[in-house]
């Protein structure tokens, strides 16, 4: 005799609404937002789709902020965020990896309480490859007076991140967020064009198993870092050595290590003394969304979202993973040999 158990179906939408039930007070411009990401991801997973067919892969004649020359599909990503989100009567100011200034909502909308700060398409540089991409958002509540929205808005340490979420562009279309009640993920269905709820409250591991780490730069890291790297190979203390998996995408990295466990390592160095990630559009988005699922983010000395940004564009050193990794390198990093 065959059985059939019925599976309850979550799209996006309904587990956005049913969240905003558990606030009575809420006015329902966060979840506008959300659901506005939601349709810029799918927009975007289908021009990723295409990359390989249309002429949208490899490099503009443009520099971005970052003195990065900018791939076309970031330009494309980030004028489809920008037009998916700016008239929704919801946002005051929005900020964009690729674009130098605070990106203004047009005059002729509506704004609302909210900042949003993204990278449209993190690890672009990877796409003619076809290594996974990934958008990462940031939100956070208005806090300046008046209707239009200000640099205050934006420069906010992430410990007052509303909502914070990434979408990855590989196999499938996922999509992870957390408004600060656990971290859940959705997979696109491309069949009827709905993210469905794939990955209810992710936990990660106490302990993890994989290091992502670009080794290229280890002749130019600091002694305490080259002794933390030991560790995490077993070649100093008593741990299990680790896996080195290092994609050079951070939101394909650290998706492996959310769901598997493990440990993100971009150190300062040499070169970069005041490290490579950007705070706003990277780190506090991603230690948000891994302190959610039960795990740490560190700049080395301090918690990433404890920070206190000065600049749009600020970049910071980043130890982001497995609570027992991160542990690990705090105590190493302090000088805390003993303790380890």
């Amino acid at each position: 005799m065959v059985t059939h158990t019925s599976t309850s179906v979550v799209t996006i939408e309904r587990f956005i609404i049913e969240q905003e039930r558990l606030h009575p007070d809420a006015t329902g411009e966060l979840s506008g937002i959300l659901y506005d990401l939601a349709l810029a991801a799918k927009m975007i997973a289908s021009k990723v789709r295409m990359a390989g067919i249309a002429d949208i892969l490899g490099e503009t004649d443009h520099e971005n902020v970052q003195g990065e020359v900018q791939q076309k599909l970031d330009v494309i990503s980030n004028e489809i965020m920008i037009k998916a989100l700016d008239h929704g009567g919801r946002l005051c100011c929005m900020a964009s990896e690729e674009e130098p200034d605070m990106i203004p909502i047009p005059e002729k909308f509506k704004t609302g309480n909210y900042a949003l700060l993204f990278d449209p398409l993190d690890g672009s540089s990877n796409i003619d490859v076809n290594v996974p991409v990934g958008t990462i958002f940031s939100i956070v509540r208005k806090v300046s007076p008046g209707r239009r929205g200000t640099l205050e808005d934006l420069t906010q340490p992430g410990r007052r991140q509303v909502a914070a979420g990434y979408v990855i562009y590989g196999s499938s279309t996922m999509l992870v967020y957390t408004t600060g009640q656990g971290a859940h993920g959705f997979t696109l269905d491309p069949s009827i064009g709905e993210f469905l709820l794939s990955h209810p409250n992710i936990r990660m591991p106490e302990r993890g198993k994989f290091l992502s780490v670009n080794d290229s730069y280890e002749a130019i890291w600091a002694d305490d870092v080259k002794t933390l790297m030991r560790h995490y190979r077993g070649l100093e203390g008593d741990r299990t050595p680790m896996n080195v998996r290092y994609v050079g995408s951070l939101v394909a990295d650290f998706h492996r290590n959310l769901l598997g466990g493990g440990i993100f390592v971009y150190p300062a160095n040499a070169k970069t003394p005041r490290g490579k990630l950007r705070l706003l559009y990277e780190a506090n988005p991603l230690a948000f969304i891994c302190e959610q699922a039960g795990g740490r983010a560190i700049d080395g000395h301090q918690r990433i979202m404890d920070i206190l940004p000065t600049e749009l564009h600020q970049r910071t050193p980043l130890y982001m993973g497995s609570k027992l990794d991160v542990d690990l390198a705090e105590k190493v990093l302090g000088g805390h040999l003993a303790a380890v």
